[in-house]
């Protein structure tokens, strides 16, 4: 796969919400907005996100939105709302995380992740 093969998708977020958003990213790194879609191999698409920061939430879920860690030890897991994460992290994070959740959990998920730059 060399560079001149890798087509670039932007997508401007602002004032969008999170859900509709994260699900369209997901369609196209999985690469089945295209006719050629196969699921055993990564799309050459690189998905360009802006205007991450004006990304809409709703109150509701920024205050009831929960992420969570566990660190393996009786005791570690630790919860976070969206809120906080988006405090600590920044939307960005949380618009990672809500891709990450919806591509499909095998060998080519984490690939499929380098292809998305958020700007």
């Amino acid at each position: 796969m060399t560079d001149s093969n890798i087509k670039e998708y932007k997508i401007n977020i602002a004032g969008k919400k999170l859900g509709r958003v994260s699900s369209e990213i997901a369609m196209v790194l999985m690469g089945k907005d295209s006719p050629e879609f196969t699921p055993n191999k990564v799309v050459a698409i690189k998905v360009i996100v802006e205007g991450v920061n004006e990304l809409a939430f709703s109150d509701k879920k920024l205050g009831e939105k929960e992420y969570q860690r566990y660190s393996g030890y009786p005791g570690g897991r630790k919860v976070f709302t969206m809120a906080s994460v988006v405090e600590q992290h920044g939307a960005a994070e949380v618009l990672r995380k809500a891709v990450y959740g919806m591509l499909p959990n095998n060998k080519l998920r984490k690939p499929m992740m380098k292809n998305l730059i958020i700007k």
